[in-house]
């Protein structure tokens, strides 16, 4: 198992996380457990609201899913269906914003379902998530939900996937397939400018992950970490958070702003 590169949090020096200005973080098993958001998890988002360092969640769950939480949730935005759609709260109001245009998605949602259909029937056990109803801009097959595939059913998956001319990244609980050049990095600068008006500097961001399907954002932001349920999927891993908490899922977020609270405070 490689874990060279790959440090306790308590390793990450105060100083590195003094001119942090927001965080940018994975949702399921990284905020949440069994798809709930776990109490240490949201009253970190509290917290750090309080402090008025942003957060903005981006994930593979589609938007329908993600619009109660964007309401709810002390978060700057969520940018759902790995960058192609950003939810955002002003006032009472839920904004719903797209990087592709009506007429464009229109067109990649018979695609979609032409592929997901492929993927039903040339793979054994595949099931469509059950969130794939508010799904606009991709499409979703479980793997470690309510259904379970075995590593071959998921090369499987991405094999036709890939035959169709989709993208695909595999999260903690689906294999996710689209059409676009839209991803998690791609919609976290997006959501920052767009949602904040600030200009996106990646050293100023941290990011906060637990499986291969944020390997773009391990890669492309100096300030990683991973919550420390991503152990089981670091054999998968090309690229590694730089970062480990100590405990799992929305515990192990609830490290990370404790981590840059204190720095702050410190500082």
């Amino acid at each position: 198992m490689r874990l060279e590169g790959l440090r306790p949090l308590h390793e990450l020096p105060s100083a590195a996380l003094r001119d942090v200005c927001g965080v940018l973080t994975d949702i399921d098993d990284t905020l949440t457990r069994d798809g709930a958001l776990e109490e240490p998890a949201r009253l970190a988002l509290q917290d750090l609201r309080a402090e008025n360092l942003p957060v903005i969640a981006i994930t593979g769950r589609p938007s329908g899913w993600s619009e109660p939480f964007a309401m709810s949730w002390p978060v700057a935005a969520i940018v759902a269906e790995n960058g192609a759609v950003m939810l955002r709260r002003e006032g009472d109001v839920l904004r719903q914003h797209f990087t592709q245009d009506a007429a464009v998605r229109a067109f990649n949602l018979q695609r979609l379902g032409e592929c997901a259909r492929a993927v039903l029937e040339a793979v054994p056990g595949a099931r469509l998530a059950q969130d794939s109803a508010g799904r606009l801009t991709d499409i979703a097959i479980d793997h470690n939900e309510f259904s379970h595939l075995d590593a071959a059913q998921i090369e499987a998956v991405l094999a036709v996937m890939h035959r169709h001319g989709l993208k695909a990244s595999v999260s903690s609980i689906h294999v996710n397939g689209w059409i676009g050049e839209h991803d998690k990095w791609r919609g976290a600068r997006w959501a920052v400018e767009q949602a904040l008006g600030m200009r996106f500097k990646p050293s100023q961001w941290l990011y906060v992950g637990d499986s291969t399907n944020d390997q773009l954002m391990f890669e492309h932001l100096p300030l990683s970490v991973g919550v420390a349920n991503i152990m089981r999927f670091v054999p998968q891993l090309r690229v590694l958070p730089a970062y480990i908490t100590a405990a799992e899922r929305g515990r192990g977020f609830a490290e990370v702003a404790a981590a840059l609270l204190a720095a702050r405070e410190a500082g």
